[in-house]
């Protein structure tokens, strides 16, 4: 395809994650560059440095994309069944942040290498902050019905999340037989939250 030109279209920088994303799905992020989305998307190579000065910025960008991805799904899953046990919930949030990993293994393993870069500003913070507040605010709801230890959400709901987090990074890396998956899952949280209810 021959570059266009008129690459000031307003939708040119979502083209360019789009681009990104499936360029690090395929070759993985050491082989992503900017001349090479540029490239997939059909514009001069230096059409991308208005949005993405350079592949730091582009990572970046990929990295706040996923983010808010995984909690707009995080946000979906615990409007699920709100009304179920604490356990219920938590396998709804498990669920969704595996079907996440496994659509996007290398996506997620990007995520949390950039979460901490000096150049990824607030935007990044909160977009974590939101993702990562729907465990907390599960945890805080079953802790109102009796169903979770006493003690800080925000501590025992990110111990939650990064059970979570570990589940989905051996699920993404290929790590668990695909068949296993579902009854590692329904494992995994079991114990959990078995772990939190209150002691008599």
């Amino acid at each position: 395809m021959a570059p266009d030109r008129r690459y000031h279209h307003g939708d040119l920088r979502d083209q360019l994650l789009d681009g990104a994303e499936k360029a690090l799905r395929e070759h993985g992020v050491e082989k992503l560059s900017l001349r090479q989305v540029a490239r997939e998307v059909g514009v001069t190579h230096n059409a991308p440095s208005r949005h993405f000065p350079d592949k730091q910025a582009l990572l970046d960008a990929l990295a706040l994309r996923g983010f808010r991805r995984l909690g707009d799904a995080f946000v979906a899953a615990a409007a699920t069944g709100d009304d179920l046990p604490v356990e219920d919930r938590f396998k709804t949030l498990a669920r969704a942040y595996l079907d996440f990993a496994l659509h996007n293994p290398t996506l997620l393993t990007l995520m949390f290498a950039r979460k901490h870069s000096a150049s990824s500003g607030a935007a990044m913070a909160e977009a974590v902050t939101r993702a990562f507040a729907v465990p907390v605010a599960i945890t805080a709801e079953g802790q109102a019905r009796g169903e979770v230890i006493a003690g800080d959400p925000l501590r025992i709901g990110w111990t939650v999340a990064v059970a979570l987090q570990g589940l989905a990074s051996f699920a993404g890396a290929g790590l668990i037989a695909p068949d296993a998956i579902d009854d590692l899952l329904d494992d995994t949280v079991t114990r959990l939250t078995r772990g939190l209810m209150p002691r008599p």
